[in-house]
């Protein structure tokens, strides 16, 4: 297998090149659990002081996200953002997202004047222009960036949560639909912060009624 290769900075200096400042990656995490808020991260990288190390969060460890978010968080312009379980059940998740990364654009500052943004389309209603990019964690440094603080953020939210529902997992799965989650869904019910629009939820509750 080929190694792989680090995102870099050259959709930032394209646009940098186009006359454009205050750059900022945006990316959400969160899509796939059944429980939790969806979590999105704009970041605004300063180009003369990128923290190293920077990648898709996925591809990193707990311990190197956790480090690399508090360098980033010091060394950057960053906002963070969230759509609530009530938003993705009544938008649907997609929607939810985008409202979350929205969200986490208008609350950067300064207000960017470019946000490149992971995924294959834009949200809608941006403060600024942006472009989409396709797997843009794991190719564009200033989504990298994003990817790894919604990451840890999102993480810790799960975290706190799992103490108060214990029995879930959410201290290790972050909601998502592993075994021991569903296991715990049957044997101890839906919670608040179940998503009930999301079809294993919305079939125990209707197994319930």
């Amino acid at each position: 297998m080929a190694p792989r290769t680090p995102p870099d900075f050259t959709h930032e200096t394209a646009a940098l090149a186009r006359g454009f400042v205050h750059l900022a990656g945006v990316d959400e995490v969160g899509r796939g659990p059944l429980a939790g808020p969806v979590t999105a991260a704009a970041v605004c990288l300063n180009p003369d002081d990128i923290p190293e190390g920077l990648g898709d969060s996925k591809a990193l460890s707990a311990r190197q996200r956790a480090a690399l978010a508090q360098q980033i968080t010091t060394r950057a312009h960053v906002c963070i953002a969230h759509a609530s379980i009530a938003e993705i059940d009544t938008l649907n998740i997609l929607r939810a997202s985008h409202l979350a990364m929205r969200r986490a654009l208008d609350g950067l500052h300064p207000t960017p004047g470019f946000a490149l943004i992971d995924g294959n389309r834009l949200p809608t209603e941006l403060p600024c222009p942006a472009e989409a990019i396709v797997k843009g964690d794991a190719r564009c440094l200033s989504i990298a960036a994003a990817s790894i603080v919604a990451k840890v953020a999102r993480d810790a939210i799960m975290a706190e949560l799992a103490e108060r529902f214990p029995g879930y997992g959410w201290e290790k799965n972050a909601g998502y639909p592993t075994k021991v989650h569903l296991e715990a869904l049957h044997r101890l019910g839906v919670t608040p912060y179940h998503r009930r629009s999301f079809a294993p939820i919305r079939n125990i509750l209707c197994e319930e009624n």
